[in-house]
């Protein structure tokens, strides 16, 4: 039976140095965060600026995150790319490291109808036993994974296992948690809370790397229905840095925001531009009166 996947899980940007790798700082990114109570992590998705890597540097990348993880956090690879192929390589690839499950995202220009997307997930999922992960983002795929496909994959492919969705529709997440069995997780920070209450049970954040008790408080709050209020309170505290992390595209203000606090290096990869001056100016404004900012450095809350 597959593990089910839910809770809060980081997407990690990947931290480079003088246009290497830097695997000693994804380390201490994947402890920091650890310490901080997520749930999970994703490696080698968008925010890890994954289709700049060339092959040997995802394999070094999924592998050192695997080992420097130790078992500790749900750990989900990203293997997708607009090539069947290389994503079932990939898969592979990452199922020898010891990650726990896979994130595949849909074929990206390529633009692939319906039998095309069920030929890809097919491969992908027929070639490892882990459970992966769709990836549904169609404004930078192209590619929007209609419930109805996305229903007919699963139950096609018991390994099948999550959507991570990015859907602003909610009707859309409804719709999924209404006619699948999968685990339905936020790719949408803005919308968390809202995600929540339609039927998802976790998360995929971007916002998380710089809150992440944020993103496991909504979620623990509003998904079990202990607290929704305090799921709509936090939700609102993340509004500044949501906005901060819209003054330009993923990864480039959640790079400069770590690097502003020094938890990872600013630096990117092209096509990727740092920000300009105005940019980091407003980016410095928010987190130097940001509360979600203050909690993720605080001593927990304990839950009764």
């Amino acid at each position: 039976m597959m593990a089910h996947i839910q809770g809060s899980y980081i997407a990690l940007p990947t931290p480079f140095r003088a246009g290497r790798l830097d695997l000693d700082r994804l380390g201490s990114m994947i402890e920091r965060v650890t310490e901080l109570g997520a749930d999970g992590i994703l490696v080698a998705g968008t925010t890890g600026e994954v289709p700049t890597l060339n092959g040997y540097e995802h394999r070094s990348l999924l592998h050192a995150a695997a080992e420097a993880n130790g078992g500790r956090l749900a750990l989900m690879a990203g293997v997708g790319t607009n090539c069947t192929n290389s994503s079932v390589e990939m898969a592979r690839f990452a199922a020898t490291c010891g990650v726990d499950s896979l994130l595949v995202v849909t074929p990206y220009y390529n633009c692939p109808t319906r039998r095309g997307l069920l030929l890809h997930y097919g491969q992908v999922a027929g070639a490892v036993d882990l459970p992966v992960v769709l990836y549904n983002v169609p404004r930078r795929t192209g590619v929007d994974l209609l419930p109805e496909v996305v229903a007919e994959i699963a139950l096609l492919h018991e390994n099948v296992a999550a959507i991570k969705e990015t859907s602003r529709d909610l009707e859309r997440v409804r719709e999924l948690a209404g006619t699948t069995d999968l685990a339905i997780l936020c790719g949408e920070d803005r919308l968390l809370f809202e995600y929540c209450r339609a039927g998802a049970v976790g998360a995929v954040s971007v916002v998380g790397n710089l809150a992440p008790r944020h993103i496991s408080g909504i979620i623990n709050s509003t998904s079990s229905g202990i607290d929704p209020d305090m799921g709509h309170e936090l939700q609102s505290e993340l509004e500044p840095l949501l906005d901060a992390l819209d003054l330009d595209v993923n990864p480039v203000p959640l790079k400069a925001a770590l690097a502003e606090l020094g938890i990872c290096g600013g630096e990117l990869r092209a096509p990727l531009a740092p920000l300009d001056a105005e940019q980091l100016a407003e980016l410095r404004r928010v987190l130097e009166s940001s509360t979600a900012i203050y909690a993720a450095q605080a001593e927990p809350v304990e839950s009764e």
